[in-house]
C-alpha cells in the first residue's frame, strides 16, 4: 500500500497548480480562486490516478533500513489505520555508556530522497520533542480535543528527513543521570549522540538543519554553534537554523514589561475589566515599562539594552512583573484559560499527551498516548520510564540561575554570542512568534533582536512592515469543506503575518498563532520550514 503521507505530500504543492492565488476569502482574488475548485478536483483525480507510479516508496524500498537500523522500524502504531511509511525510533547512547541514552524519531523524507537531516527540538526545559512529533509537524498528528490520529498534510517530511529527539537526559524517553549545568554541557551531549545516530543510519555529508520552540530557543543556537565548532562538514554541515516563540534574550524582564501592552492590544481575548485594565496602565508606567519600551524597541535601536533585572524568587518583588501577576488573576474571569493560546476557552479539551495548555490534564477514561504500554512497545521506548511531556522532576540542569532563575542553566543568552555566530555562518535563520502566546510574547522576542549585534550591525535598522502571505489552499479539511456543501472555501489564506529579513535573520510574526506554531498555522509554519531549507528564497 502506497504511504498515505505521500498522496498528501505532492497534492500540497499542486495547490498552487489549481491557481488559488488570493489574499483573502472574501476579496475579488478569492472568489476567482474558488471559481478554480473544479481545476483542483482534476489535479486530484489526477494524482489519485498515479498509484502505479508511487509503488516504488512501498516499504520493501526504505532508504535506512538496515541490519543496524531494523531493530528501530516502527512498524505499527495503536489507532494509526493507514501505512505511514518509513519510520524509526528508539534509543541511541551518548557514548559507549548504555546507561545514558536519547530518544528519537526519525521520520524520513517521502518521496524523492534528500541528503540532509532536519533536527526537531522542543523546549521546557524538560518537554519531550514528541509533542513535535504526534502535535505538530509530524506525519502522524494526534491533537487535543479529536478523535483519533490523522495523517498530516503539513507534515515537515514532505520537505526533508525529520528527527525529533527527547534532550538532555531526563526529558521524555531519554535515559541517564541529570548533570547538566549549562547550554555548553547538553550541546557537548548532543554533538556526540548525533554523530552516533548517523553512524547508526549510515548518514553522512548531509546538510543539517535545527529547529525547535520555546526553551529550545536556547538549544538550537547552542547546539548550532557547537556543530560549527566541530570544523566537519563531513557530520556537521550546518545550513540553517529555526526558532519559534523563542527564549532567546533577557526573557524575565522583557515578558515582564511586554505583558501589559499586549493584554492591552488583545483585551477582548484577556478579558479584564476597565477598572484593572487601568490599573495595570498606570502600574506599567510608573514601573518606567513605557520609557523602556519607546526607547529600546525602536528602528534602528539607540544602543544595546540596560539590564533589567525582575526578582522571580519572592512573590513581593513581583510589583513590576506584569506576566506573573495577571497569571494569578485570569483564571478568575477564564478557568480554562491558556497561557500558550490566549483564545482558549473552556472546558479543556481532552489532549492525548496529557497537557492541555498549562494544566496536566486526563479525563476519566482517557489516557496519554506516548505512555500506553502497546504504545511504547511500538516505538522502542523504554518500558520502565512513566513518560509526561514536560516533566518536573528530576530537573534537566543541576547549575544555579536561569532565563527566569529557576531553571538551573547557567548559559548566557543566545543572543550574546551563538545566535550571532549562527547567523553570520549559514545566513538562513528563521525566528518568529506568534501573536497569540502569552509565555513568550512577540515584543519579548523582538526586543531580544533589538539588543543583538549580528554581521556587524546592532538589531534590525528597518522596522518589519512586510506581509507575510500564505497562497496555498487549505487541504487539511477539503473532505469536510466539500461534504457540507462549501467547496473551495478553504482557499488561500492571505495576510497571515509580519515578515522581515536583514543580514541573514528571518523574522516573522505569526497571526493567530500560539506558542506552537506548527500546531495553529501549519501552512505558515510549512512555508518558513521551505525558506530555511533554501526551497524558497523569499515568501
Amino acid at each position: 500500500m502506497v504511504p498515505v503521507q505521500l498522496l498528501l505530500a505532492l497534492l500540497l504543492p499542486l495547490t498552487a497548480v489549481a491557481q488559488f492565488a488570493g489574499l483573502r476569502a472574501h476579496t475579488q482574488e478569492g472568489r476567482e480562486a474558488r471559481s478554480n475548485h473544479k481545476i483542483y478536483q482534476e489535479t486530484r483525480r489526477q494524482l489519485e490516478e498515479q498509484y502505479d507510479f508511487m509503488k516504488r516508496w512501498q516499504n520493501d524500498t526504505y532508504r535506512y533500513k538496515s541490519d543496524k537500523t531494523e531493530p528501530f522500524l516502527v512498524t505499527s502504531l495503536p489507532f494509526v489505520d493507514w501505512d505511514f511509511g518509513e519510520l524509526y525510533a528508539g534509543l541511541i547512547p551518548i557514548t559507549n555508556n548504555n546507561s545514558e541514552a536519547l530518544f528519537f524519531i526519525f521520520a524520513p523524507k517521502v518521496g524523492d530522497p534528500v541528503d540532509e537531516v532536519t533536527i526537531w527540538l522542543n523546549g521546557g526545559p524538560g518537554c519531550s520533542s514528541q509533542e513535535g512529533f504526534w502535535q505538530e509537524n509530524g506525519p502522524i498528528i494526534w491533537r487535543a480535543a479529536t478523535y483519533q490520529p490523522v495523517p498530516n498534510p503539513y507534515s515537515w517530511n514532505n520537505l526533508t528527513n525529520m528527527l525529533y529527539v527527547d534532550q538532555p537526559i531526563g526529558t521524555g524517553f531519554s535515559i541517564g543521570t541529570v548533570t547538566a549545568k549549562s547550554q555548553e554541557d547538553i550541546a557537548d551531549n548532543f554533538v556526540t549522540w548525533f554523530k552516533n545516530f548517523q553512524d547508526t543510519f549510515g548518514i553522512k555529508n548531509n546538510k543539517i538543519h535545527i529547529t525547535g520552540e520555546s526553551y529550545a530557543g536556547r538549544y538550537v543556537p547552542y547546539i548550532s554553534a557547537a556543530m560549527l565548532n566541530q570544523n566537519n562538514t563531513e557530520n556537521y554541515d550546518l545550513q540553517g537554523a529555526l526558532v519559534y516563540d523563542p527564549c532567546i534574550g533577557e526573557f524575565a524582564s522583557g515578558q515582564a514589561m511586554n505583558t501589559v501592552p499586549h493584554i492591552q492590544k488583545y483585551a477582548e481575548l484577556w478579558g479584564f475589566n476597565d477598572t484593572y485594565m487601568n490599573e495595570l496602565a498606570q502600574q506599567q508606567e510608573a514601573c518606567g515599562w513605557n520609557d523602556y519600551i519607546n526607547t529600546y524597541l525602536t528602528f534602528p535601536p539607540p544602543g544595546n539594552q540596560p539590564e533589567m533585572y525582575v526578582n522571580y524568587s519572592n512573590p513581593a518583588n513581583w510589583s513590576c512583573a506584569f506576566d506573573q501577576l495577571v497569571f494569578y488573576e485570569v483564571f478568575d474571569i477564564n478557568a480554562c484559560f491558556n497561557p500558550y493560546s490566549i483564545n482558549d476557552r473552556c472546558p479543556i479539551p481532552f489532549d492525548p499527551l496529557g497537557m492541555p495548555g498549562d494544566f496536566e490534564y486526563t479525563p476519566a477514561g482517557a489516557f496519554v498516548y506516548p505512555n500506553r504500554d502497546d504504545v511504547k512497545q511500538a516505538i522502542h521506548a523504554p518500558m520502565n520510564v512513566n513518560w509526561s511531556l514536560c516533566g518536573v522532576s528530576p530537573a534537566v540542569f543541576v547549575g544555579d540561575g536561569g532565563p527566569q532563575q529557576g531553571e538551573n542553566d547557567e548559559s548566557a543568552d543566545p543572543i550574546q554570542h551563538v545566535l550571532p555566530q549562527v547567523i553570520e555562518a549559514t545566513n538562513r535563520v528563521l525566528v518568529s512568534n506568534g501573536d497569540f502566546d502569552s509565555v513568550i510574547l512577540t515584543n519579548t522576542t523582538l526586543l531580544a533582536i533589538q539588543n543583538m549585534t549580528w554581521n556587524g550591525q546592532l538589531g534590525f535598522q528597518s522596522a518589519p512592515n512586510e506581509s507575510f502571505v500564505v497562497t496555498e489552499a487549505d487541504v487539511q479539511w477539503t473532505t469536510v469543506f466539500d461534504e457540507s456543501g462549501l467547496n473551495g472555501l478553504n482557499g488561500p489564506q492571505g495576510v497571515i503575518g509580519v515578515q522581515h529579513y536583514e543580514r541573514g535573520l528571518m523574522w516573522v510574526q505569526t497571526f493567530m498563532a500560539g506558542h506552537m506554531q506548527p500546531e495553529f498555522q501549519p501552512r505558515a509554519a510549512y512555508k518558513h520550514l521551505e525558506w530555511v531549507l533554501g526551497r524558497i528564497d523569499q515568501f
